[in-house]
């Protein structure tokens, strides 16, 4: 089994063509062998930046339920709801909704950590075998090189007899490098760019599972400040009737003598 294809074993069965621009270079018979057109640094840099962006808005989202749920607490726990019983129940349908939410966003950063964060972070763990791979197949080019160039300045001297034999044994000596570098640069032909268009039948399961966590946290986030807004909606009520009532109250706390401008 490949080497990467052993690490995530089970998630891609299928492949996508091979990117023209991940080819390597054949090489034979007088022929120079050529440097690797390596795969694509920023594969491994976006996976990782995926990966950390993920961790990162993950740990904001639940960071932002909790301190949701720590200032309905705090509104509790303030004297004023013990002296208004409709603060405490306007209060208290707070507190209940901002812990569903809570309840909800924890249960929706979980699986996005299971099927994004975790299956991201295991796709970046193949890619020290891979660059491996590219660094044996870069050796096995330089000592290609060292010896083709041997040959060939055999070849250009005058042909006399210790030249000949000089070039027979460089000729015996190129013989199992090239068919060493022949090996390692066929294993990278095949299995290099059928590695880089798995990522696409790799990440979909993942990102289709979060655009469904997605969907269901919002859902859920609807219905539950729907049931608050009915809760605390004042019969007969418009948007503007309050707004007009907020600017009356902090008028009448404008004219207070102790917040008056200097």
């Amino acid at each position: 089994m490949s080497w990467w294809r052993e690490t995530l074993k089970g998630s891609m069965e299928n492949f996508s063509s091979p990117p023209e621009h991940l080819d390597f270079a054949q090489v034979g018979e007088g022929r120079r062998p050529q440097a690797a057109c390596p795969l694509p640094c920023r594969l491994e840099e976006q996976t990782r930046k995926l990966q950390k962006d993920m961790k990162k808005s993950a740990d904001a989202e639940l960071a932002m339920s909790k301190s949701a749920v720590k200032i309905s607490l705090d509104l509790l726990s303030n004297p004023l709801c013990e002296q208004d019983q409709d603060l405490l129940s306007m209060v208290t349908a707070l507190d209940t909704a901002m812990k569903r939410m809570d309840a909800f966003n924890q249960e929706k950063v979980n699986q996005i950590q299971k099927t994004v964060i975790e299956p991201l972070k295991k796709f970046g763990s193949v890619f020290p075998s891979l660059n491996m791979a590219v660094k044996r197949r870069e050796q096995a080019l330089q000592d290609y090189r060292r010896l083709q160039a041997k040959v060939e300045k055999y070849e250009e001297k005058e042909k006399t007899g210790p030249v000949l034999a000089k070039l027979h044994q460089a000729r015996e000596e190129l013989r199992p490098v090239r068919e060493d570098f022949e090996a390692k640069n066929r294993q990278l032909l095949e299995e290099m760019p059928r590695f880089y268009g798995s990522r696409l039948d790799y990440f979909q399961p993942s990102f289709e599972s979060l655009i469904r966590a997605q969907v269901v946290y919002y859902s859920e986030m609807h219905k539950i400040f729907g049931d608050l807004t009915q809760q605390l909606d004042q019969p007969g009520h418009s948007d503007e009737q309050r707004e007009r009532e907020n600017e009356a109250k902090l008028s009448e706390l404008r004219a207070l003598s102790i917040v008056a401008d200097d």
